[in-house]
């Protein structure tokens, strides 16, 4: 007695079909899983076993034999255990086992033969629909998420029992629909808001020109500055995401499995920030069977890392390649698997060990040696990526007594909407989004000075000791600047703000 169901299972953040094969046959009763199962997969025999029996049916005492095909490919995951349980039904006669092949099954049982949500619904559904069958059983937890994909109708179930009756034509389930349009039409409100923050004026114009031009930023300052405290606000002056974005950033998400099974959609740009005890794996992204690290859950959002020179030497280094390629690429021996990270990347530093060093308020104990070897943390191929570095002062008694009224998000959003709608009509016809993926070439098209600018850049690189790679990213950032000023021409007072932003280029540092 044979049966065959479809299943799907995830290899980085796509899914591929798989097809699993029961087979009851005579000799000693057992359960025997192939086709490179992993642990959790080859343990999926006992909840099963549990599941049937105490839903109320029979489990064959027979010789069982499971294939998982392509079988020369490795399956993980707790994703098999709902379609294996009924194709093993299908077999013993229990189960409609032609209208099974109608349906790509996914779920994870429980020991009472309930369904648990799994992770990458989202990319599942989405492999269906180029698919013959574009009929998903999936957990009710997982519905929504599903339901994102026009074009598959997606089955939810909460048991074992309910699945069984609507493929044997007892019962029906209605397909789970989700309005779209109404979702993302929904108001994303944030609770941060740079309405709260008092002062730094200069930090929140330097922040409010790193969003605008997607430039990454370096915010250097004792503690208690309020660096943190604008990372954490700079989610809540990026545009709003376009439906394709929305999509991306879920599935890997989903693919990560910290969705939230809530909401259907990610709907407000993500930031992350991880501790500085992170692994290179963790920020990269791997493993045996690899997922998403941060830089990928930052994906169309912010990656911000506070106290940068305490994170491991080569964990920093992993960053350059998502940094300047906008993807990360983890090779294994079977095959490459690519995750998309285009995040901008905000961080933060002391200026010494100590933190003092620019303070006012406090002595700074550190040496002249120390400092250059707390800075020197930070690897000069990692500072080249990023634009603009600016100090964060503490804010004096005064300042944060007065209560004086600060702008708030919603107007700083106005502006970087109308400067990044700005950059998409001037790059349309190019391969580049924003100011900061500028090349050479676009450098001399779009960032032309006049003899005075010209002057003024050849003193600062001269006499202020700024760095051949800061004169690339002075233009840039620039660029920008005249941006928000609505000027199609750079002028000298958008150069002379943009080298004030290159503050670690300069020799007495």
């Amino acid at each position: 007695m044979l049966s065959k169901v479809f299943s799907s299972s995830i290899l980085g953040i796509d899914a591929y079909p798989i097809e699993i094969e029961i087979d009851i046959s005579g000799g000693l009763p057992g359960v025997t899983i192939v086709g490179l199962p992993d642990t959790a997969v080859k343990e999926s025999k006992d909840r099963i076993k549990s599941a049937i029996k105490n839903s109320g049916f029979s489990f064959p005492i027979r010789k069982l034999i499971v294939n998982l095909a392509p079988a020369d490919t490795k399956k993980e995951g707790t994703a098999f255990d709902l379609p294996i349980a009924l194709g093993i039904l299908g077999a013993y006669g229990q189960l409609d086992k032609e209208n099974l092949k109608n349906y790509c099954i996914v779920g994870e049982l429980a020991l009472d033969g309930s369904v648990r949500p799994i992770r990458g619904a989202l990319p599942i559904a989405s492999s269906l629909g180029s698919d013959a069958t574009k009929n998903l059983i999936c957990p009710h937890q997982n519905a929504k998420e599903a339901a994102i994909v026009r074009g598959v109708n997606i089955f939810p179930v909460k048991t074992i029992k309910e699945a069984i009756n609507f493929i044997n034509g007892v019962s029906s389930i209605a397909p789970c629909k989700l309005d779209l349009e109404d979702t993302l039409e929904r108001e994303t409100c944030y609770e941060l808001d740079f309405q709260d923050v008092k002062s730094q004026y200069l930090a929140k114009r330097a922040i409010e020109v790193a969003v605008s031009g997607s430039h990454n930023i370096l915010m250097i300052g004792p503690p208690g500055g309020g660096k943190t405290m604008l990372a954490k606000r700079i989610p809540t002056i990026l545009p709003d995401m376009s439906l394709d974005e929305t999509i991306e950033v879920t599935k890997i998400h989903s693919v990560a499995g910290i969705l939230s099974t809530r909401d259907s959609l990610v709907t407000k740009r993500p930031f992350r920030a991880p501790h500085h005890t992170i692994s290179n794996i963790a920020l990269i992204g791997g493993g045996s069977f690899p997922k998403p690290g941060e830089v990928s859950l930052a994906h169309n959002g912010v990656l911000f890392l506070d106290e940068l020179p305490e994170f491991h030497r080569d964990v920093l280094e992993v960053l350059r390649q998502p940094l300047e390629d906008a993807t990360v690429r983890i090779s294994r021996a079977v095959k490459s698997i690519s995750f998309p990270s285009k995040f901008m990347f905000v961080c933060a530093m002391n200026p010494c060990p100590c933190g003092y060093f620019t303070d006012t308020k406090h002595a700074c104990h550190c040496s002249p040696h120390q400092i250059q070897h707390y800075r020197t943390k930070i690897s000069g191929p990692l500072l080249d990526r990023i634009d603009i570095h600016i100090e964060v002062p503490s804010v004096p008694y005064k300042e944060l007594s007065e209560g004086l009224p600060s702008e708030p998000s919603s107007e700083i959003r106005k502006r970087v909407n109308r400067v990044k709608k700005n950059q998409l009509e001037r790059f349309k016809n190019e391969r580049i989004t924003s100011n900061s993926q500028m090349s050479q070439k676009h450098i001399k098209k779009y960032c032309q000075l006049d003899n005075e600018s010209k002057d003024f850049l050849k003193m600062a690189i001269n006499e202020l000791g700024l760095s051949a790679r800061a004169y690339d990213k002075i233009l840039k950032v620039s660029r920008t600047i005249a941006d928000l000023d609505t000027s199609d021409n750079i002028k000298l007072e958008h150069i002379s703000e943009a080298v004030q932003y290159r503050s670690l280029d300069r020799q007495i540092l």
